[in-house]
This record gives structure tokens, C-alpha cells and sequence, in this order.
């Protein structure tokens, strides 16, 4: 869990990230899931798209995200979201958090 610190020094790093996902029309499913994991596993901190078309809104889909991958939902806004969920060795984002 973070704190508002912490939240708010996530919420400038992802600033300048473009969204590596998008969530269309389709449900949020087993490959999403596993596709939003290795690519947290990877950066550690993303942003994510909801499409307009889709079923789910942004607060939603970051919820479920959030839960199924034991991830932190850093920010929502309009139809775009942030996750981050820490490395447990060698975080790029260690020096922040550490605030």
C-alpha cells in the first residue's frame, strides 16, 4: 500500500509515459491479466488506456487490474489509469519510494 508521498512521486514519474495498454470491447481477461503482468514485472510503472467503446470504465478496470495482479493503482484519470507494482530486488523506483 502506498502512501500519498509516494502516490504523488509515482504520479510525476508516469507523467510523460504513454499508455502500453489499451482495454477495448472485450472483456479484462486470463490474457490481459497475464500480458498487464509481465509488462509491470517488466517497467514496474504503466499506464493503461480504457477505450470509449468499452464495458468497463477506467476506475473499474484499474480496480480489477489492481486486485488480480496485487498491484497499486497509483492515479485515474479520464479513461487513462496508472499501476505500479514493486520489484522486489533492483527497483528503479526504490530511491522515490524511499521518501
Amino acid at each position: 500500500m502506498l502512501n500519498s508521498k509516494q502516490r504523488a512521486a509515482l504520479r510525476g514519474a508516469a507523467n510523460t509515459l504513454d499508455p502500453v495498454f489499451q482495454i477495448g470491447k472485450g472483456e479484462i481477461d486470463e490474457t490481459l491479466i497475464q500480458g498487464v503482468g509481465d509488462c509491470l514485472a517488466a517497467r514496474e510503472l504503466i499506464k493503461v488506456k480504457v477505450l470509449e467503446n468499452s464495458e468497463y470504465s477506467a476506475k473499474e478496470a484499474a480496480n480489477i487490474l489492481a486486485e488480480a495482479l496485487s498491484a497499486d493503482c497509483v492515479q485515474v484519470i479520464g479513461r487513462k489509469f496508472v499501476l505500479f507494482k514493486q520489484k522486489p530486488k533492483e527497483s528503479a523506483f526504490a530511491a522515490l519510494l524511499a521518501k
